[in-house]
């Protein structure tokens, strides 16, 4: 059994401390603003210049004024407030961004991460991940599969793919684990449920560590 995006979403909000200012990258990054725990607030940060982002929009009312960065409709909290594209950039380069939330091609086992080019037809578009990476206190990585659509493993010795960041994750989330990045290379500390070690290892290209008792990490499909 493997985590579905939401549930890597609700691992993810709920490790966000209270007060924290982070910036949710698109694709998947996005679901988290559908998590945020009722106890605890953080505020969510736009690229395209907005703070206090909410969920998702209800169909139906949508105000297509109101956008996150990949361009869905969001819904906007009290206390939010819009502002210019560089005074966005002008947080995330400043330093004012505690968490930035992202995808990735590949992760390496020192902390750098390649998620804007793969081989294909698709233009070269870095975008704004490499301020993000950069400037960003924490950099955590969500992967909806630990391996891509090949079998190919994510979490790697060292990136082949062109590098958005050098040594700047953190943390990965993917559907079977939570990796954190440190001195010593990548530690596992959570595990999906009747997971062996030796079969998430079989899976990384990286040695992993592991601490003494990994969390178990369960699917929320079956919550109301």
């Amino acid at each position: 059994m493997k985590l579905s995006s939401a549930d890597i979403a609700r691992y993810v909000a709920s490790d966000i401390s209270d007060g924290s200012y982070v910036n949710l990258g698109i694709g998947m990054p996005m679901l988290v603003s559908d998590y945020i725990p009722e106890e605890r607030e953080f505020i969510l940060h736009t690229e395209n210049g907005m703070l206090g982002m909410g969920p998702a929009a209800a169909e139906g009312e949508e105000d297509w004024d109101i956008v996150n960065a990949g361009k869905q409709a969001v819904s906007i909290l009290q206390g939010g407030s819009y502002f210019h594209h560089a005074d966005s950039f002008a947080m995330i380069r400043g330093g004012h961004i505690d968490i930035s939330i992202l995808g990735a091609y590949e992760v390496a086992a020192n902390g750098d991460i390649a998620n804007w080019l793969i081989p294909g037809p698709r233009p070269p578009a870095v975008g704004g991940a490499m301020d993000l990476v950069a400037g960003a206190k924490q950099v955590w990585v969500m992967l909806s599969s630990h391996v891509s659509k090949n079998g190919e493993p994510k979490v790697v010795e060292s990136c082949a793919l062109p590098l958005t960041g050098v040594g700047c994750v953190n943390r990965i989330y993917s559907d079977l684990a939570i990796i954190d990045i440190t001195a010593d290379g990548p530690l596992v500390t959570a595990m999906m449920e009747g997971l062996k070690r030796e079969d998430l290892q079989a899976k990384t290209g990286a040695i992993l560590n592991f601490v003494p008792k990994c969390e178990i990490l369960k699917s929320f499909k079956n919550e109301a």
